[in-house]
């Protein structure tokens, strides 16, 4: 009897703990629920805390867009843009010779040789459109003899190079696909100092990596391309970017393309602090040039000009303190034909502020020739609205296709770099193409380099073209290498 009391005695106390505890539970949740005013919340499963904004909490349900109050969740950014960033995989192809050279000098016989791949170079690219459009930069690929594009999945494609341009650093390839994931375009110019934004890319080949970091500067000009038609405007951002990210992706939280990460500034070659990107603005741009012309257009201006600045200003003896300073108008140009005079003080095109040099050439490197643009100049003080049709280099309103130089039939390309070392040029332009015309009937032909036309030397495909459009009914006396090394001479007259 004892024992059976003594059991039941702690079952009674089993049972009134259990009681306790479950109306304690429920005290607690009403208690906590009356004193947020009725919001139940879900516990953090990640915070993030840094210099100068409060602690993030990061819960399934939160939005992907900022909230007052420093909310923000970046995973769904991450999950649009990662499918739609590739590896891009560079593969450079030299001749590997067998056979013993000291057998061969002294008995005579021949070195065997092939073509091997000889170096590799990786970079990122972003696929930006379900056809397998892909944008990457220009230095990731601009000596390789073959490119082969990774994506996300796995699947290896080797790309075709559409186009590119130096002076943006962007390149565009295509690879044949369909239903492909993409990344959709965003708005940089709607990309503010201290926004949000993701870096994906593969750095040091470790595929699709995402770093987070700010905007922490636009339009900013590293003074690469001086002397060129530079287009220099980066965005600058604190999320890591290493070797292997350039040509990758820069995209705010909402998982939209805002950058094509392109460059770090850094003593060691590695990241230490800032990254740069070129604005998908000026991106997209270029790519549908070079899809729709196979080059980039540029709209021109005609002005000579200069960043004005406080000590400028002064020694010009003029209250604006900061836009651009038109010093002197071009004879012809688009600036002389609006009416446009020097001292004018640039401060907007098309309704966007433009206060420094990057800023003038991302606005205007949006246009083509052709183009009419609203600029708001200050002249003695007073404001002024003048539209402006932009012209082309060659000072007319004409987009330039890539395409056969007239009557001489001829498309060319740059010298590789296998072709630069085997011919010891640095310069010249090589024929990939020739049709119907001057050049063929002459005797030249696919793989001759040419190098001089008449007294002018050639170094790219604009001194071809120049050339050739100031020639009238001249002779044309042409030097050239041809496939095997050896320098010809040709000659014939543009009159039939």
């Amino acid at each position: 009897m004892n024992e059976l009391k003594k059991r039941d005695m702690n079952v009674r106390k089993s049972v009134i703990s259990l009681l306790l505890g479950v109306t304690g539970g429920l005290g607690a949740f009403l208690a906590t629920e009356a004193f947020v005013g009725r919001e139940v919340r879900t516990p953090s499963r990640h915070e993030l805390v840094g210099p100068g904004i409060k602690q993030v909490a990061y819960t399934q349900e939160s939005s992907v867009v900022p909230e007052e109050g420093g909310r923000i969740d970046l995973r769904m950014a991450a999950k649009k843009a990662v499918p739609g960033v590739v590896h891009v995989k560079t593969i450079q192809m030299g001749r590997e010779y067998t056979g013993n050279p000291f057998l061969g000098y002294f008995f005579g016989g021949n070195m065997q040789g092939r073509e091997v791949p000889l170096t590799t170079g990786y970079g990122s690219g972003v696929i930006i459109s379900d056809d397998g459009y892909i944008i990457t930069n220009n230095h990731v690929i601009k000596e390789a003899d073959k490119i082969v594009v990774v994506t996300n999945d796995k699947k290896e494609y080797e790309a075709r190079l559409v186009g590119q341009d130096p002076n943006t650093d962007i390149a565009l390839l295509k690879i044949e696909g369909e239903g492909l994931p993409y990344v959709e375009y965003g708005n940089s110019d709607d990309v503010a100092l201290g926004e949000w934004v993701l870096a994906v890319g593969n750095p040091y080949n470790l595929t699709s990596t995402v770093t987070a970091g700010i905007i922490s500067a636009k339009a900013r000009d590293l003074g690469m391309n001086r002397g060129q038609m530079s287009l220099e405007s980066f965005l600058q951002t604190d999320a890591a970017i290493n070797p292997g990210n350039s040509g990758g992706a820069l995209v705010n939280v909402k998982g939209e393309l805002v950058g094509i990460n392109t460059l770090i500034q850094s003593p060691t070659g590695a990241y230490s602090g800032y990254a740069f990107a070129v604005p998908v603005n000026i991106a997209r741009k270029v790519v549908n040039d070079l899809k729709e012309y196979g080059k980039v257009q540029r709209g021109v201006l005609g002005i000579r000009m200069g960043e004005l600045t406080p000590v400028l200003a002064e020694e010009l003896g003029i209250r604006e303190t900061s836009g651009i300073y038109v010093g002197e108008i071009m004879s012809g140009g688009a600036a002389q034909k609006a009416g446009m005079k020097e001292g004018d003080i640039i401060q907007g095109i098309n309704g966007l502020e433009v206060k420094t040099t990057p800023e003038f050439y991302e606005q205007l490197g949006k246009f083509h020739p052709g183009s009419q643009i609203q600029l708001k100049i200050k002249r003695d003080g007073d404001e002024k609205i003048v539209d402006v049709t932009l012209q082309n280099s060659y000072g007319d309103t004409s987009v330039e296709k890539e395409e056969e130089f007239g009557v001489l039939g001829v498309k060319v390309a740059p010298l590789s770099k296998q072709d630069r070392l085997r011919y010891r040029l640095n310069k010249g332009v090589k024929i990939t193409d020739i049709r119907s015309g001057k050049f063929k009937s002459a005797g030249l032909q696919k793989g001759y380099i040419l190098v001089k036309i008449n007294d002018t030397v050639i170094y790219d495909q604009d001194d071809l073209k120049r050339v050739i459009q100031s020639l009238e009914n001249e002779g044309v006396f042409v030097t050239a290498v041809s496939p095997r090394g050896r320098v010809e001479y040709f000659a014939f007259s543009l009159i039939d």
